[in-house]
């Protein structure tokens, strides 16, 4: 459907004068605006071009979502709805790339894999795979979208009298406290488009030199304290990148803030110009980064639209077999966008479900540590530090180096392990032989977005569970904890007869209510009595000796190797040195205090995982611990599973395998006698030859080797990076 709204301007501008489009835009912007009485909202249907000569190839339709309000343009320049001029600016983005693509250029460092259209069939694999994220519920309603751009108002106007009241407190006069300006960038996700239901929204405030970061912290936390329809304000200044976390409107927002070097910030500023670095200090240069990365990714790749089609998909993919998780060593956001940019631009013309399928193979075939890169890695204005493993020997150690593409470029991808890295290269492996059944009609994409199986994957796991008796502090305790089990699992990669550490990406938070000491020193364990998990708040308010104990549990799966042929009897698996040292880590937390934080490590059996990491009827039924007489008169087990304990299983949650000194009358709180210890742990390997995983998984090794369609060659790829 051809739109009459663009039909006076479409005729005005050819290839030639489309470097005018930001006018171009806005006054297609205005005609809207005047067609229709305010709010208008420009739609897909409206931003459809055909036939507009040589600028593009009919039909490019545009999927993104432009917020005008008749007040919001004033001289090409946002005033009221922030992601005004954002939205227009992605839209120029989207012509210009197109009309790149279609002149042949190279994006990234080499040549394409292939500058062919996609075929009727993935196009049509593409469709059903948008019809499975919509059902998938992997897009925010309408409702949803037009909440967060109100917000995001509201918080524009905030940060502005922000800068306008610390300006008058610093002696500015009326007139120049309101030419201060500020500023907020969106980035991350909601940014890049590919936001879902309940997503957060990364938010940086650009502030002129004279507004410090303490005021910040001080002034601007205080103001959304009292900001209307807040229920939630927390700020972590001390964090590598100091961050105020809030909920407004029931839309979670991560703010950030960058201190520029300027008198004042205009509401056309754009943070592209390297230059703005200069006389930052290395906090603001983390915060800008983010926004830069992010508006760098949409500038590289040829088709917006698709990469954010196909980002979509891996990202919903990722977060369903738990490997969506920066600081646990897997991929975070912005490294998963990076890779599906890199995909887009070896093949500028592919439809969505075709960079998918291209993704699983080429990602899997990846000559690790070869890096991704979306551009060449470029020199700049500062004496900073840019990613160059021939220089720095810590470049050198990354595993999977995903390289961010604005400068100064840095690895995102810092955090990855050995085990982790293996991980993940199982899963593109077993994302490509379902995508490639997907394409051959044997499998649906529901089948791609299957739940992870980790809880059932492995025969032993680590429980690490960190506790305190205040909700606050467990929050930054538990946090604590979380940003060092990367470092744990290092070290369990040096254990002998360890394949593999494999860390779950999230904790799980438990509040309970115990009557006695004898009941919190259990809790804090991990193992938390089936009295204490049914018992409710009010249960146990008034009684004598009742508390709180807030827990959050965290699970590493250990892939134990096969038995040697010719051994026989348990393997003794020795972890206390690995276990010893993380402890000691995590106590090094300059605000750790014996007397009121927990943290425990034990190693349980698969059988003995609380109900709570599985979802409804998920979990397998408990094994007897009995064993019948004949089979142990005859040494028989009557259970062949290596799941299943044994008779010698510990029956006490508070056993002194796991829990060291745990009667010390002069505590000053239960959880400071808790110190963990861990002996040689007594493991059923598997037989000679047999997978490291469960029987109730499918091993990866099963799954055939995949390879790019015939006339196309992933070799091109190593040539430039």
């Amino acid at each position: 459907m051809q739109s009459p709204l663009w039909a006076p301007i479409r005729s005005q501008y050819r290839t030639d004068s489309i470097a005018k489009c930001p006018s171009f835009l806005l006054d297609c912007s205005r005609t809207v605006v005047q067609d229709r009485s305010p709010p208008a909202i420009v739609t897909c249907e409206d931003l459809l071009f055909s036939g507009v000569d040589s600028v593009c190839q009919p039909p490019l339709q545009v999927s993104i979502r432009l917020p005008l309000h008749a007040s919001s343009i004033i001289d090409g320049y946002l005033c009221q709805t922030p992601d005004t001029y954002t939205h227009i600016f992605d839209l120029w983005i989207v012509i210009q790339n197109r009309m790149s693509s279609l002149n042949g250029q190279q994006w990234g460092v080499t040549q394409p894999i292939s500058s062919s259209e996609s075929s009727e069939g993935e196009k049509k694999v593409t469709v059903a795979m948008m019809e499975e994220l919509r059902r998938q519920n992997a897009f925010e309603t309408e409702e949803e979208s037009r909440t967060r751009e109100l917000v995001l108002g509201r918080v524009a106007t905030l940060v502005k009298k922000f800068v306008h009241d610390v300006s008058i407190s610093r002696g500015l006069s009326e007139a120049a406290a309101l030419a201060a300006g500020g500023k907020i960038f969106t980035f991350g996700s909601y940014r890049l488009g590919v936001h879902g239901p309940g997503s957060d929204i990364d938010t940086l405030c650009v502030v002129p030199k004279h507004v410090s970061r303490e005021d910040f912290f001080d002034v601007f936390e205080t103001m959304l304290r009292d900001f209307e329809g807040v229920s939630e304000v927390s700020g972590v200044p001390e964090a590598y990148v100091p961050i105020v976390k809030t909920k407004i409107q029931g839309i979670a927002i991560d703010f950030l803030m960058a201190r520029l070097a300027l008198p004042t910030i205009p509401d056309d500023l754009s943070l592209q110009d390297d230059n703005l670095l200069k006389n930052l200090d290395e906090r603001c240069i983390r915060s800008l980064n983010g926004s830069r990365v992010t508006d760098e990714i949409l500038r590289l790749v040829p088709n917006v639209a698709v990469f954010r089609d196909a980002l979509r998909c891996i990202k919903l993919w990722a977060q369903r077999r738990a490997i969506y998780s920066n600081v646990n060593g897997f991929l975070g956001g912005v490294a998963w966008a990076m890779l599906v940019a890199r995909i887009c631009q070896l093949y500028p013309n592919a439809v969505a479900g075709a960079i998918v399928s291209r993704f699983f193979i080429i990602m899997y075939q990846w000559s690790w540590p070869q890096p991704v890169l979306l551009k060449q890695i470029e020199e700049g204005p500062l004496q900073v530090r840019v990613w160059n493993p021939k220089l720095y020997p810590g470049d050198r150690s990354h595993r999977m180096p995903i390289i961010t593409p604005a400068y100064p470029a840095m690895c995102a991808t810092h955090n990855v392990t050995e085990s982790t890295q293996m991980i993940m290269t199982e899963e593109f492996k077993r994302g490509a032989d379902i995508v490639d059944k997907i394409v051959f009609g044997s499998m649906q994409w529901l089948e791609l977005f299957t739940k992870h199986d980790f809880f059932h994957k492995y025969r032993y796991y680590l429980q690490i569970t960190a506790s305190t008796g205040n909700q606050d502090l467990q929050i930054k305790w538990s946090g604590t904890v979380e940003s060092r089990i990367r470092q744990l699992v290092m070290k369990l990669e040096y254990v002998d007869a360890l394949t593999l550490a494999h860390p779950f990406i999230k904790g799980f938070d438990q509040t309970l209510h115990c009557l006695n000491e004898e009941e919190v020193r259990a809790c804090a364990s991990g193992e938390v009595p089936d009295v204490v998990v049914r018992r409710k708040k009010e249960d146990a308010e008034g009684k004598e000796g009742a508390s709180i104990v807030y827990t959050t549990s965290f699970y590493i799966g250990l892939a134990i190797e096969p038995k040697q042929p010719g051994a026989t009897g348990p393997r003794r698996l020795d972890i206390s040195y690995p276990t010893t040292e993380f402890q000691k880590l995590v106590k090094m937390w300059e605000k750790y205090d014996d007397s009121s934080m927990g943290i425990v490590v034990r190693h349980i059996k698969s059988s003995s995982l609380p109900d709570y990491v599985f979802d409804g009827t998920e979990r397998q039924p408990k094994p007897t611990l009995k064993r019948s007489k004949t089979n142990k008169g005859s040494g028989k087990s009557g259970n062949n599973c290596p799941d299943l304990p044994n008779k010698k299983q510990k029956k006490s949650p508070l056993s002194p395998t796991d829990i060291q000194s745990l009667t010390s009358p002069k505590a000053e709180h239960p959880l400071s006698s808790l110190a963990p210890i861990q002996p040689p742990t007594v493991v059923e390997a598997p037989p000679p030859g047999a997978s490291v995983y469960t029987t109730a998984v499918k091993d990866p090794a099963d799954i055939k080797s995949p390879h790019l369609p015939l006339g196309e060659s992933a070799a091109v790829v190593g040539t430039a990076q």
